[in-house]
Order: structure tokens, then sequence, then C-alpha cells
């Protein structure tokens, strides 16, 4: 009776019938969909090629987990840029700590070749920090001996202070020799609105083959407007640089890191008379850049900001006349690469909240206009996004002092964004310092610009503002004058 009436129903209500037939037959079909995906993620979670542990596992950008798991061509050469920086400040820093509970970085079945008594095999080998794998629950199963963190481990997971700025503030040597080759410490300390000091401390050339050497190298813009410029040569035997720690020694200068505080000491000529240098740096916590390297065949440049907002105390003196420094507003990077023709746009500012940085650097075989220049806001927690943009809308023209025929921009804007996010940087500069480039054929002017800036834009659903005063680069063609 029941299956009569049913049949006599679909044949009565045709269209009702269809629309739950159409129905009943959708929600089988994402049933089993869900069921074979669940079904999947089973057989993934249970698979030894993928890693295991934790809940949310964080891969490269555009890799494939099947090739990731079988080893395949297409994940051959995909790694996670700038990992150490990625597992202690953007995961596991303070920004995110009350959702990210632990970290736990690994390097998974990379094919390595082992070399031994004339024979290479192909091996399989990866890597991860014990406790760090146990916390999330991927510790492996030991039948013999013990697994726990080493010092290296704990040193990239959370270093101490001196071993962060060792760590990415350390020198370079070239891979061959090349006299284009130069690597430096640059500081800047803001005394006033009106005066600061730059100082750089400089090693080029072929280094360790023929022709190399150091140099010490000071402008002082003063109160009352003129710059005052001092130098110091330092010949190879008296040149000490570390390439694991950020200490280096020019003759009778030197910048020694210890405790997560750079001491400077500077010993220079001019005309204005000797100058005495002894400073104190100390870069506010999270407040940090990490390294960045771009190289080609015949290009390399590197970059990293250990001090982007920083303090500095001590003693400089011109001549005989010294003044005491406490707590004054400081800046510091470091680069190194191969400067054969190569220009740059850099900028650096603080205000109340938040520290900007911005740059990128024009090769000589590379269109200007299409040439990849990064911005980034940093606060208190570190770094809070990464940005790009392509080109600076500079505006204005003004006179260089000292420098005839030069003119540099009275303004200059730039708008960056990353998806969603998106910031406007806008700048009126204050004062230009202007110096010719030795090379003939070069004929460009280095600018060394300090401004006021505001900062506006969104971060996801957060407005973002504020404003400060920084230094900004650049350069601009001309002839110096005879």
């Amino acid at each position: 009776m029941i299956l009569t009436l049913a049949f006599r129903h679909l044949a009565v209500r045709r269209v009702r019938a269809l629309v739950l037939l159409v129905g009943f037959s959708l929600g089988v079909g994402v049933m089993i969909v869900l069921l074979s995906v669940g079904e999947a993620m089973l057989e993934q979670s249970r698979d030894v090629a993928l890693v295991g542990g934790g809940e949310i596992t964080v891969l490269p950008q555009g890799i494939d987990v099947e090739a990731m798991r079988t080893g395949g061509l297409s994940g051959m050469f995909f790694g996670i840029d700038r990992a150490r920086f990625v597992t202690r400040q953007l995961l596991g820093g303070a920004r995110e700590r009350g959702i990210v509970r632990t970290v736990a970085p690994a390097i998974e079945s990379k094919l390595l070749y082992l070399s031994h008594a004339g024979r290479t095999v192909p091996v399989r080998v990866g890597g991860e920090i014990p406790s760090r794998a146990a916390a999330v629950g991927a510790s492996l199963r030991i039948v013999a001996g013990r697994w726990v963190d080493a010092p290296e481990d704990s040193q990239y997971i959370a270093p101490t202070r001196p071993q962060l700025y060792d760590d990415i503030d350390h020198f370079h040597l070239p891979a061959r020799p090349d006299s284009a080759w130069a690597e430096w410490h640059y500081f800047n300390v803001v005394l006033s609105p009106v005066e600061w000091w730059y100082v750089t401390y400089l090693v080029g050339g072929e280094i360790g083959h023929g022709r190399w050497g150091g140099q010490l190298l000071i402008t002082h813009r003063r109160a009352d407007g003129r710059y005052e410029r001092f130098d110091g040569a330092a010949a190879p035997d008296q040149i000490v640089l570390d390439t694991l720690r950020a200490d280096l020694t020019l003759g009778g200068s030197a910048v020694q890191q210890r405790d997560g505080v750079y001491h400077l000491t500077a010993r220079a000529g001019g005309p204005a008379g000797p100058v005495r240098i002894d400073l104190q740096v100390r870069p506010q916590p999270n407040r940090y850049f990490p390294p960045v390297t771009l190289a080609s065949d015949a290009f390399l440049s590197g970059y990293v900001a250990p001090g982007l907002v920083a303090e500095a105390s001590g003693t400089v003196c011109v001549a005989a006349r010294c003044r005491r420094i406490d707590a004054a507003p400081a800046y510091h990077d470091h680069n190194w690469g191969v400067w054969r023709e190569v220009t740059w746009e850099w900028g650096a500012a603080r205000g109340e909240r938040l520290a900007v940085l911005y740059g990128g650097v024009y090769q000589p075989a590379l269109d200007a206009s299409a040439a990849p220049f990064f911005l980034t806001a940093i606060d208190s927690l570190g770094v809070r996004q990464v940005l790009r943009f392509h080109r600076i809308d500079y505006a204005g023209a003004r006179p260089v002092p000292g420098a005839p025929g030069v003119v540099a921009p009275e303004r200059f804007d730039l708008v960056a964004g990353r998806e969603g996010d998106t910031l406007r940087l806008s700048v009126h500069i204050d004062d230009v310092h202007a110096t010719a480039m030795g090379a003939a054929a070069f004929r460009r002017y280095f600018l060394q610009m300090r401004g006021r800036f505001t900062v506006t834009g969104r971060f996801g659903t957060a407005a973002v503002a504020d404003s400060g005063a920084g230094f900004f680069e650049t350069y601009v063609r001309g002839r110096p004058a005879p």
C-alpha cells in the first residue's frame, strides 16, 4: 500500500518529486566528496613522507603537496626564505603569542650526495628541533640513545641578544675577487632636529687578493647647516673582519657587538680637525629587519637593518671640543655586495608607533621602471607587514648647497601594497647633502636627505596612521663641477 501511494505521488506531483530527487542526489554527492576528502586526509596523516604533528603546517608558497610527498621534480628547489626569521618573529614572536603555542621548523627528505673513499651515494636527510617536534607530537621514536636540543638548536629557535645580532650582522667574503666588492656598517645618530652624524665603517676591493683596504667615513651636519667631513684609511694588515660576528676593526677604529649593544670607536681627520667618537648604540628589541640578498651572475646586493630603532650614548669630540650624548635616536644597517654602477633608493624613518623602512637597487642591466622595491612597517612586536611598490613619485626642485647645478626633490610619495594591505608614504624634504661619485663615467650625485613623513593605510581591517622624521637616499644625474 505504501509503495503504491509513493508511486502515485510521484506521478501526480512530478515537479515536487523532481526537486526532491535533485536535492537528495546533491546531498548524497556532497557526502561522498566529504568522505573521500576525509579518507585522503587520514591516509596523508599516516604517510611517513609528510610532515606530521601540530595543527597547521606551513609550506613553501606554490609547492604541490603530492610533489613534496613523492619528491617530484617540482618540489626539489622549494624552501621558505628567511626561515629563522619566520620561526623566531613572524610565527613564533610576541605578536602571535595568543594563538600560536609553539613553532616546529623541519626539513623533510632532502636529497644530498655523500662522498667517502672515492664513492658517492645519494641520501635522504631531514632536520628538526627535538624539543619543538615533541611539543607538536611529531617526535621520533628513539630505540636507543637520546634525542635532545643541541646548543645550535637553541640558538636557531631563541638566540640570545648577542647571538641574534652576530647571526644577522656578520661579515661576508666574496665568492671570487672583485674590485667592485664593498661591505660596510652604517650608523646615523640624531643630536637635535638640526644636527646629526653619519658614520660608515667600510671594507672593499679584492679582499684577501690584490688591492683592497678599509675606510672610515664620517659626516657631521652642524646645527648651523654646514657639513663637516672626516675620513681615515686602513691598510689590509690593519683590518680585522669576522664572518661569524658583527665585529670589524679598521686600524684605530672599530665596531664591537657585545650583549646586543654596539660599541663604536672612531678616529679620523678632516678640515675641522681630528674627530674622536666613542658611542654605545643599543637597538630596541624586535626592531630589526632580517638579511635580504639579491643576486645574479654579475650582481650581488645584501642588506640587513639590525637597529632600525636604536639609542646612542657616549661622547663625540671634534678637535678639543667634546660633547656628551645620552639616549639620542640612532639607526644601524649593514650592506654587502658588488656595486659596479649600482644605485639605490632607500629610506628609514621612525614615528610614535611605527618605524618605516623601504629600499631597492637599480642593477645596470635592469630597466629602472621595472625595479622591485619593498616597504616594511615595524612596531614594538617586530615586522608588521612587508609590501611591494614599483616607483617613487618625486616632485619639486631645490638647489643643493655646495653642489652647483645639482637639483634635489622637495617631496616624494610612494604607495605600496600586498593583497588587501596598503600604505602611502609621503615625505617632505628639509635638508639635502650631495656627494659627487668618483667614477667619471658614472656622472651621478648621491643625495642624503633628512625629512618629515606621514604614513597612512590599512592592514586588514585596521587603519594605520603615523608621522615622524627620517633619512632618505637617492641618486640624481649630473656632472661634477670642475
